[in-house]
C-alpha cells in the first residue's frame, strides 16, 4: 500500500498543478479531487489537502474536514492497507473561488520543498515499525491541524508543514524530510502548549479582576 516516488512519471508538484488547473469553476468535492489525482495517490492527495494551510488564508471548515481525511490516510499508512474514506466528507463541496488561490500559492512551497527531496537516510522510511510510526505521526499532525486554534497565526501552517514533510518523505523515501516532519510536530505541540498556558493565565487574570471589582 505504501506509495513510492518511482510509481509516478510526473513530479508531485506537476501532478498538483494539473489538478489545480482542472478544478471546476464554481465548487469542488474531495471526491472530484481524488478522481483527478488517481485512486492510488493517497499520499499525493494528502499533500493536496495540506496546501491551503501553507499560506495565511482562512477558509472556514476546511481544517476540520481536511484534517479528518488526513487522519484516515495516516491510519491507512499505519496499517499498510487501503482504508475507507467517508462518502459524506468526500462529497462535501468547497468554493473554488476561495480554495484555488490558496492552492496556487501553497503549491509554490511544494515545488520548492520537492526540489530538495530525494531518497536518502532511508532508515526512517523502511521496516514495519517505522512505517507504523510514520503513520502515527501523520495521525498526530492531523489532530493538531484540527485543533480549535484556526484564527491564531501559524496554528494551521505548522501542522500543515508537518504533514507535507511526512507525506513527501514517505513518497520519496527521504528520511531527512520525515525528520523535519517530526521536528515540526514537536514545534507545533510546544506552540499549542504556550497558547493554552497563555489562555489559562489570561482567564485567571480576568477572573481576579472580576472578583476584585465585586468584593
Amino acid at each position: 500500500m505504501i506509495e513510492q516516488a518511482s510509481e509516478y512519471e510526473k513530479s508531485f508538484g506537476e501532478t498538483l498543478d494539473e489538478v489545480i488547473d482542472r478544478l471546476p469553476p464554481d465548487s469542488v468535492t474531495l471526491e472530484t479531487v481524488m478522481d483527478l489525482i488517481g485512486q492510488d495517490g493517497l499520499l499525493i492527495f494528502c499533500i493536496f489537502l495540506t496546501i491551503p494551510f501553507l499560506v495565511p488564508v482562512s477558509i472556514p471548515g476546511v481544517s476540520t474536514v481536511f484534517g479528518l481525511i488526513i487522519l484516515l490516510i495516516g491510519i491507512s499508512v499505519m496499517s499498510n492497507r487501503r482504508i475507507w474514506l467517508p462518502e459524506r466528507l468526500m462529497k462535501r463541496s468547497f468554493p473554488v473561488v476561495k480554495l484555488k488561490p490558496a492552492l496556487e500559492k501553497g503549491a509554490i512551497w511544494v515545488h520548492r520543498i520537492e526540489k530538495f527531496s530525494h531518497p536518502r537516510f532511508r532508515i526512517l522510511t523502511q521496516g514495519i515499525t517505522l512505517i507504523r510510526f510514520n503513520g502515527l505521526m501523520l495521525i498526530i499532525a492531523a489532530l493538531l491541524l484540527m485543533a480549535p486554534f484556526g484564527f491564531v497565526p501559524f496554528s494551521n501552517t505548522l501542522p500543515g508543514l508537518a504533514i507535507l514533510f511526512l507525506s513527501l518523505g514517505i513518497l520519496q523515501q527521504d528520511g531527512y524530510c520525515i525528520m523535519l516532519g517530526y521536528v515540526t510536530i514537536a514545534a507545533t505541540t510546544i506552540y499549542f502548549a504556550f497558547l493554552l498556558l497563555g489562555g489559562a493565565i489570561t482567564a485567571h487574570r480576568i477572573i481576579e479582576v472580576i472578583r476584585s471589582s465585586f468584593p
